[in-house]
């Protein structure tokens, strides 16, 4: 092996690997495939809205990038069983998955409907629950380890104020993503796999639009990088916890926020 950048390019390749996106149709988990994909892995994405998924698959594809675009919703037992039952008919394996699909309801925590409240525990942190068990199983037959990327947020790491952000359920649904991270990555380290979450500060987004549009000169003032995320700023992460330039962090929840949490 030839010395300096081909060893680095070697502990940062994901050639040959397969890699699920859940949320992939858009925003951060959009940009996450996009990374993976030119690192070298062959990607398959998930969204919940077909005009969204068709969209993100012919902005990758268009990229050179190799692409199977999945329907559905983690939060449905049948949705999650057919993509792994699509997934290894395609290519036999899940090498890489990213738990990032996720959906929120804002309202005043006395005013929160539990209904509401619900779907979001129902989406974000069961539903990452039930894809996560379904592809170690996976894993753990092949016996070649893996990869688990959790998206959580920071809104997970701290209480947070509410004139940033009123969405209890989202922020709870947050800190037990990070908690099942570090008990899956106790519990999965004897197979391989290794488990890991980046935790977003505020990031342009569909679902950030509104609380930006009301607070983000507030959010930017309070973060000591004096601004908020900017498109291309999670995706090398989410390489590094993917390849093998990380294989002795597992248990971690990784703040990108431009120092909001320190």
């Amino acid at each position: 092996m030839a010395e300096g950048g081909s060893a680095l390019a070697d502990i940062f390749s994901l050639q040959g690997k397969v890699a699920l996106v859940t949320g992939g149709s858009r925003g951060i988990g959009r940009e996450i495939a996009e990374g993976l994909g030119e690192a070298g892995a062959r990607l398959v994405i998930t969204g919940r809205r077909e005009e969204y998924l068709g969209e993100s698959a012919a902005f990758l594809r268009a990229k050179g990038l190799e692409v199977l675009a999945l329907a559905g919703s983690v939060a449905i037992g049948d949705d999650v069983d057919g993509w792994l039952a699509a997934i290894i008919g395609a290519y036999g394996r899940i090498d890489i998955l990213v738990n990032n699909a996720g959906i929120s309801w804002g309202a005043p925590t006395l005013e929160m409907p539990f209904d509401r409240w619900r779907q979001v525990m129902d989406t974000n942190l069961d539903g990452t629950w039930r894809l996560s068990q379904a592809v170690c199983r996976q894993m753990v037959a092949k016996g070649e380890g893996g990869r688990i990327i959790n998206v959580a947020s920071i809104a997970g790491l701290e209480g947070g104020r509410p004139d940033e952000l009123s969405a209890i359920g989202y922020s709870v649904s947050k800190a037990g993503v990070i908690g099942l991270t570090r008990t899956l990555a106790t519990h999965m380290a004897p197979y391989g796999i290794l488990v890991n979450a980046i935790c977003p500060g505020f990031f342009p987004t569909r679902m950030t639009r509104g609380i930006l549009q009301e607070a983000g000169e507030i959010i930017a003032q309070r973060t000591p990088l004096g601004r908020v995320g900017r498109p291309g700023e999670i995706k090398g992460l989410a390489v590094f916890l993917a390849a093998p330039a990380s294989s002795y962090i597992t248990g971690q929840a990784i703040a990108v926020d431009g120092g909001a949490t320190a």
